[in-house]
């Protein structure tokens, strides 16, 4: 068993909140420079720039998970995370699906970019994709187990955008892999202000926007390797796998 630095949302210019240097190339070469194992691309919405980010990442012997940010039809973001392309692809087009189109404002929200290995403007992607999607977050959660991904609520414990902001509590029928909690957040904290939850796998990421974010904070994982696979065990607590927050 090894332990990895794994930081499992983090958002590129393609994002309309997204700082214009968060290309997949940046991010790559400071999740280098900060020695993080594990990576995954979570766009508002969006997994588009997931392989571009895994292409690059792979010689530098960085794992990429692709994923999304997923605003629900309550307004409660939720991190999906997937291995393969195929996977990637269909939770795409179940985005596409259920996104409302409407047209992004570049003025008002920021540029969505998708950006090539040399950080030049491929496409701009038209709708806003800070909008809720028209999918609930079990509708959501459904989706992503069928597809045998990684639903994770996001930043919970934050006041806007999370599941408790936006419902009041974490219904106990939900299925999540594992909640996000904020940076500043004490794991013990939590667990006694939220005490009908049944000992939750907790994990912190960057939620990464700007450069200097990104890996601030990570979450360390011991596997017996880098993969999908052994981040899934470690989420569920399998075979020793273990998620040390």
């Amino acid at each position: 068993m090894q332990t990895y630095r794994a930081d499992l949302h983090i958002h590129t210019v393609l994002s309309p909140c997204g700082d214009l240097d968060m290309s997949p190339r940046y991010i790559v070469d400071l999740a280098k420079a900060r020695n993080l194992d594990i990576i995954a691309i979570t766009d508002h919405n969006s997994t588009l720039h997931g392989p571009l980010a895994r292409r690059l990442a792979t010689p530098l012997g960085i794992k990429v998970l692709f994923g999304a940010e997923v605003t629900t039809r309550e307004e409660a973001h939720c991190v999906c995370l997937f291995d393969t392309e195929e996977q990637r692809q269909a939770f795409q087009a179940f985005i596409d699906d259920n996104l409302p189109n409407l047209p992004n404002n570049p003025d008002k929200f920021g540029y969505q970019v998708v950006v090539d290995e040399n950080d030049e403007i491929l496409q701009e992607v038209e709708p806003l994709l800070i909008s809720a999607l028209k999918s609930s977050v079990g509708d959501v959660q459904a989706k992503v187990h069928e597809l045998n991904g990684l639903f994770i609520p996001a930043h919970v414990d934050r006041p806007r955008y999370s599941l408790i902001s936006q419902l009041g509590f974490i219904p106990p029928d939900l299925r999540f892999d594992a909640l996000e909690i904020f940076r500043n957040t004490d794991p013990s904290e939590f667990l006694a202000l939220h005490s009908y939850l049944k000992n939750p796998t907790l994990i912190k990421n960057s939620d990464a926007h700007f450069p200097d974010q990104l890996g601030e904070p990570y979450t360390k994982y011991l596997l017996e390797s880098p993969t999908f696979e052994e981040i899934a065990k470690a989420l569920h607590r399998q075979d020793g796998r273990e998620v040390l927050l």
